[in-house]
């Protein structure tokens, strides 16, 4: 926490941006700085430090929350009122270096496992973070329902090490930069303010010692990513969008926290034949005037294989047929299929086509044999 006036330069500047800038204005100009400063890619002694300047500044600008705190009230309505952990949290790294894999960085360097939504590190146990993944079905799919595998690439404690991070036959040594207690304190003063600034200490990553001698396989992380085969079973009736969870199937957790849990978003493919209604399935089927007018049997796909049917005599167009049963399953039983009658009418006729219809006309204005229902 820190009381009384910072003397830290402005965010704006630090990012060379304007105080109206938009967000992705924001983002653009951090994505340039820190591709400059990483000190993965620049060894000026002073990157470091620069590279966490402009990632302080973008975790505050990129918050509409903080950002307006800050606009108000300076350095002072951040520091005064977030944690260091609270001002990276939120901040969408993942869309900033999604293409370059900078987390091993934003661990060793801020004490976090990932900027992708992981706490600050301390030794409290702390949950996995979720997987988030999409399939996609069709409706035969959703009528039975269906098991699919899927590829994982998930965070996993180490073969090596057991998740300790120490190699055979090494340990953890007490932090001696911040006497075990993972927190570094900074005080500035100026003038009559004071002003004190408490961190997690850059050597041990907050955690108040360090490992003497790092795994070898997973350079002292004590997790290494892998990828893993999940079976996932999608139930009958599914709606499209809906999404399934399994527990325990995510990122294996820090300091013996539970793993997350991986997000499965269904996705149902458009159907060259049906379209889906709730639980009912709809079915369009095409016969000529003279079926739709003395009536036929006629055989129409389903889900579930072929169907026949009985077109009354006089049907009219758009009228609809329901096959119980023949829809999509539910917790309320299944649903049914209607098919939805269309009448063709002839676009050519022959002389002869045309007398009959003619003769039929004269009949049906005297009152003749056909009638149309209602």
């Amino acid at each position: 926490m820190v009381v009384g006036l910072s003397t830290k330069k402005d965010y704006y500047e630090i990012l060379g941006v304007s105080r109206n800038a938009t967000k992705e204005e924001i983002k653009a100009a951090y994505r340039k700085l820190a591709l400059k400063y990483h000190p993965d890619r620049n060894k000026d002694p002073d990157a470091a430090e620069k590279f966490k300047e402009i990632t302080e500044a973008y975790a505050v600008l990129s918050d509409d929350e903080k950002r307006a705190r800050y606009d108000q009230f300076g350095h002072a309505g951040i520091e005064g009122t977030y944690t260091q952990e609270d001002i990276f949290r939120g901040a969408n790294f993942e869309d900033v270096f999604r293409d370059f894999g900078f987390e091993e960085f934003f661990r060793d360097f801020f004490g976090f496992e990932t900027p992708f939504g992981r706490r600050w590190t301390d030794n409290t146990p702390q949950a996995g973070s979720d997987i988030v993944r999409d399939v996609s079905v069709n409706l035969e799919d959703v009528a039975r329902g269906k098991t699919l595998t899927l590829e994982v690439n998930r965070l996993e404690y180490c073969p090596e090490c057991g998740g300790n991070g120490a190699a055979a036959g090494s340990g953890y040594t007490v932090c001696q930069s911040c006497g075990g207690t993972g927190q570094i304190r900074t005080q500035r003063r100026s003038g009559a303010w004071l002003s004190v600034q408490i961190m997690p200490c850059p050597k041990c990553g907050g955690q108040g010692r360090y490992i003497e001698r790092a795994c070898g396989n997973c350079k002292g992380r004590g997790v290494v990513r892998r990828k893993r085969t999940v079976e996932i079973k999608i139930p009958a009736g599914i709606e499209d969008g809906q999404t399934l969870r399994l527990v325990g199937q995510g990122d294996v957790g820090i300091n013996g926290g539970p793993p997350g849990s991986l997000f499965v978003r269904v996705h149902v493919k458009p159907h060259p034949v049906f379209k889906r209604e709730g639980r009912d399935v709809i079915y369009e089927h095409t016969i000529g005037m003279v079926q739709a007018a003395l009536g036929t049997t006629i055989k129409v796909p389903t889900l579930y294989g072929e169907e026949e049917i009985h077109i009354p005599p006089g049907t009219q167009p758009g009228e609809v047929i329901r096959i119980r049963g023949k829809g999509l399953p539910s917790d309320k039983g299944y649903g049914d299929q209607l098919v939805k009658i269309r009448v063709k009418i002839p676009e050519r006729l022959s002389e002869r086509q045309k007398q009959l219809l003619l003769e039929f006309e004269k009949e049906e204005q005297k009152g003749g044999f056909f009638r149309f229902r209602s």
